[in-house]
Protein backbone atom coordinates (compact mmCIF):
# COMPACT_ATOMS: atom_id res chain seq x y z
CA UNK A 1 0.00 0.00 0.00
CA UNK A 2 1.50 3.30 -0.85
CA UNK A 3 1.27 6.65 1.11
CA UNK A 4 1.82 10.12 -0.44
CA UNK A 5 5.58 10.43 0.72
CA UNK A 6 6.29 7.08 -1.11
CA UNK A 7 4.51 8.80 -4.40
CA UNK A 8 6.16 11.30 -3.90
CA UNK A 9 9.86 9.81 -3.36
CA UNK A 10 8.83 7.14 -5.83
CA UNK A 11 8.01 9.42 -8.62
CA UNK A 12 9.52 13.11 -9.11
CA UNK A 13 12.00 12.75 -6.17
CA UNK A 14 13.81 10.22 -7.43
CA UNK A 15 13.64 11.20 -11.10
CA UNK A 16 11.83 7.88 -11.82
CA UNK A 17 9.08 9.37 -13.10
CA UNK A 18 10.01 13.26 -14.52
CA UNK A 19 7.17 15.50 -13.79
CA UNK A 20 5.07 17.36 -16.12
CA UNK A 21 5.30 14.38 -18.48
CA UNK A 22 2.34 12.37 -19.62
CA UNK A 23 4.42 8.99 -18.51
CA UNK A 24 4.01 11.08 -14.36
CA UNK A 25 0.40 11.58 -15.23
CA UNK A 26 -0.09 7.78 -16.01
CA UNK A 27 2.39 6.50 -12.94
CA UNK A 28 0.81 8.69 -10.56
CA UNK A 29 -2.63 7.85 -11.72
CA UNK A 30 -1.93 4.42 -10.98
CA UNK A 31 0.18 4.45 -8.06
CA UNK A 32 -2.70 7.10 -6.40
CA UNK A 33 -5.34 4.32 -7.36
CA UNK A 34 -3.46 1.74 -4.66
CA UNK A 35 -3.70 4.48 -1.46
CA UNK A 36 -6.96 2.99 0.58
CA UNK A 37 -10.32 4.31 1.13
CA UNK A 38 -9.31 6.22 4.67
CA UNK A 39 -7.22 8.81 2.39
CA UNK A 40 -7.78 12.14 4.31
CA UNK A 41 -7.16 15.23 1.82
CA UNK A 42 -6.82 17.79 4.61
CA UNK A 43 -3.85 15.68 5.49
CA UNK A 44 -2.55 15.03 2.78
CA UNK A 45 -2.55 18.95 1.65
CA UNK A 46 -0.30 19.40 4.27
CA UNK A 47 2.30 17.27 3.29
CA UNK A 48 2.81 19.17 -0.10
CA UNK A 49 6.46 20.03 -0.21
CA UNK A 50 6.56 23.42 -1.08
CA UNK A 51 3.70 24.95 0.13
CA UNK A 52 2.51 28.02 0.38
CA UNK A 53 -0.67 29.16 1.91
CA UNK A 54 -2.62 32.67 0.33
CA UNK A 55 -5.74 34.23 1.42
CA UNK A 56 -7.19 34.96 -2.30
CA UNK A 57 -5.80 32.67 -5.21
CA UNK A 58 -4.81 34.25 -8.70
CA UNK A 59 -5.51 32.62 -12.10
CA UNK A 60 -3.90 30.71 -13.53
CA UNK A 61 -2.49 28.41 -10.27
CA UNK A 62 -3.29 26.02 -8.80
CA UNK A 63 -5.08 25.85 -5.47
CA UNK A 64 -6.81 23.64 -2.86
CA UNK A 65 -8.83 24.20 -0.24
CA UNK A 66 -11.80 23.46 1.54
CA UNK A 67 -15.16 25.05 0.68
CA UNK A 68 -18.28 24.52 2.24
CA UNK A 69 -21.32 25.88 -0.61
CA UNK A 70 -23.76 28.38 0.25
CA UNK A 71 -26.53 26.40 -1.71
CA UNK A 72 -25.22 22.92 -0.49
CA UNK A 73 -28.78 22.00 0.25
CA UNK A 74 -30.21 22.32 -3.38
CA UNK A 75 -26.89 21.29 -5.12
CA UNK A 76 -26.90 17.26 -6.66
CA UNK A 77 -23.56 16.61 -5.01
CA UNK A 78 -20.14 18.72 -4.25
CA UNK A 79 -16.78 18.66 -3.48
CA UNK A 80 -15.46 20.26 -0.05
CA UNK A 81 -11.75 19.54 -1.04
CA UNK A 82 -11.79 21.25 -4.47
CA UNK A 83 -8.04 21.10 -6.72
CA UNK A 84 -8.80 24.46 -8.81
CA UNK A 85 -7.41 26.65 -11.41
CA UNK A 86 -9.16 29.99 -11.30
CA UNK A 87 -9.94 30.95 -14.36
CA UNK A 88 -12.02 34.37 -13.73
CA UNK A 89 -11.77 36.83 -10.91
CA UNK A 90 -15.38 38.50 -9.00
CA UNK A 91 -15.48 40.83 -6.11
CA UNK A 92 -17.25 37.95 -3.71
CA UNK A 93 -15.28 34.88 -5.46
CA UNK A 94 -14.09 33.32 -8.50
CA UNK A 95 -14.69 30.92 -11.19
CA UNK A 96 -12.50 27.64 -11.38
CA UNK A 97 -11.98 24.76 -12.70
CA UNK A 98 -12.45 22.06 -10.33
CA UNK A 99 -9.99 18.52 -11.59
CA UNK A 100 -11.83 16.39 -9.16
CA UNK A 101 -15.50 16.49 -11.21
CA UNK A 102 -13.14 14.19 -14.22
CA UNK A 103 -12.10 10.74 -13.79
CA UNK A 104 -8.76 10.59 -13.86
CA UNK A 105 -7.95 10.00 -17.52
CA UNK A 106 -10.21 12.93 -18.35
CA UNK A 107 -8.07 14.68 -15.81
CA UNK A 108 -5.07 13.98 -17.81
CA UNK A 109 -6.86 14.90 -20.92
CA UNK A 110 -7.90 18.25 -19.84
CA UNK A 111 -4.08 19.19 -18.41
CA UNK A 112 -2.48 18.00 -21.30
CA UNK A 113 -4.32 20.56 -22.82
CA UNK A 114 -3.66 23.26 -19.94
CA UNK A 115 -0.10 22.61 -20.60
CA UNK A 116 0.01 24.11 -24.35
CA UNK A 117 -1.26 27.58 -22.87
CA UNK A 118 1.39 27.78 -19.98
CA UNK A 119 3.22 30.71 -19.03
CA UNK A 120 6.71 29.09 -19.84
CA UNK A 121 8.20 26.16 -20.19
CA UNK A 122 10.09 26.37 -16.79
CA UNK A 123 7.37 24.90 -14.76
CA UNK A 124 8.72 26.70 -11.73
CA UNK A 125 7.03 29.23 -9.14
CA UNK A 126 6.43 31.79 -11.74
CA UNK A 127 4.64 29.45 -14.62
CA UNK A 128 1.20 29.85 -14.67
CA UNK A 129 -1.64 28.60 -17.18
CA UNK A 130 -2.56 31.75 -19.22
CA UNK A 131 -6.40 30.76 -19.73
CA UNK A 132 -9.94 32.42 -19.28
CA UNK A 133 -13.58 31.50 -19.17
CA UNK A 134 -13.85 32.85 -22.89
CA UNK A 135 -10.85 30.59 -24.35
CA UNK A 136 -12.02 27.67 -22.43
CA UNK A 137 -15.30 27.80 -24.21
CA UNK A 138 -13.63 28.46 -27.67
CA UNK A 139 -11.40 25.93 -27.98
CA UNK A 140 -12.26 22.28 -28.44
CA UNK A 141 -9.18 20.91 -27.24
CA UNK A 142 -10.59 22.31 -23.44
CA UNK A 143 -13.95 20.43 -24.07
CA UNK A 144 -13.55 18.14 -21.00
CA UNK A 145 -13.54 21.70 -19.01
CA UNK A 146 -17.47 21.74 -19.29
CA UNK A 147 -18.68 19.92 -15.70
CA UNK A 148 -15.93 21.72 -13.65
CA UNK A 149 -16.24 24.97 -13.97
CA UNK A 150 -17.90 26.47 -10.17
CA UNK A 151 -18.21 29.34 -8.70
CA UNK A 152 -16.87 29.64 -5.20
CA UNK A 153 -17.57 32.48 -3.00
CA UNK A 154 -14.57 33.44 -0.77
CA UNK A 155 -17.20 33.36 2.37
CA UNK A 156 -17.60 30.00 2.02
CA UNK A 157 -13.68 28.91 1.72
CA UNK A 158 -12.94 27.17 5.55
CA UNK A 159 -9.31 27.38 4.94
CA UNK A 160 -6.40 29.29 3.09
CA UNK A 161 -5.78 28.57 -0.42
CA UNK A 162 -2.43 25.67 -0.50
CA UNK A 163 -1.11 27.02 -3.71
CA UNK A 164 0.36 24.14 -5.65
CA UNK A 165 3.05 25.09 -7.52
CA UNK A 166 3.59 23.56 -11.21
CA UNK A 167 6.32 20.78 -10.34
CA UNK A 168 3.50 19.32 -8.10
CA UNK A 169 0.42 19.57 -10.59
CA UNK A 170 0.93 16.34 -11.83
CA UNK A 171 1.09 14.86 -8.07
CA UNK A 172 -1.87 16.40 -7.06
CA UNK A 173 -3.88 16.15 -10.07
CA UNK A 174 -3.80 12.39 -9.49
CA UNK A 175 -4.29 12.01 -5.67
CA UNK A 176 -7.61 10.85 -4.54
CA UNK A 177 -7.90 13.93 -2.34
CA UNK A 178 -11.74 14.53 -3.89
CA UNK A 179 -14.45 14.68 -1.12
CA UNK A 180 -17.93 14.73 -2.46
CA UNK A 181 -21.05 15.10 -0.47
CA UNK A 182 -24.24 13.62 -1.64
CA UNK A 183 -22.89 11.31 -4.36
CA UNK A 184 -20.18 8.86 -4.88
CA UNK A 185 -17.00 9.77 -6.99
CA UNK A 186 -17.81 7.20 -9.48
CA UNK A 187 -21.53 9.10 -9.53
CA UNK A 188 -20.51 12.36 -10.00
CA UNK A 189 -17.95 10.88 -12.62
CA UNK A 190 -20.52 9.49 -14.81
CA UNK A 191 -22.46 12.44 -14.63
CA UNK A 192 -19.52 14.57 -15.83
CA UNK A 193 -18.94 12.39 -19.24
CA UNK A 194 -22.28 13.00 -19.89
CA UNK A 195 -21.88 16.58 -20.33
CA UNK A 196 -18.50 16.17 -22.32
Amino acid sequence: MLIFKELIYNGVRTGQVPARTRAARDWYRNAASEVNGTFQPSRVARQFPEKKRVARPEPGYMYSFKYDPKLKKTLPYYDTFPLVFPVQQYPDGFLGINFHYLPLPLRAKLMDALYTVSSDRRYDEETKILVSYDILKSASKFKAFKPTVKKYLYQHVKTPFLEITSTEWDIALFLPMESFKKASAQEVWKDSRSKI
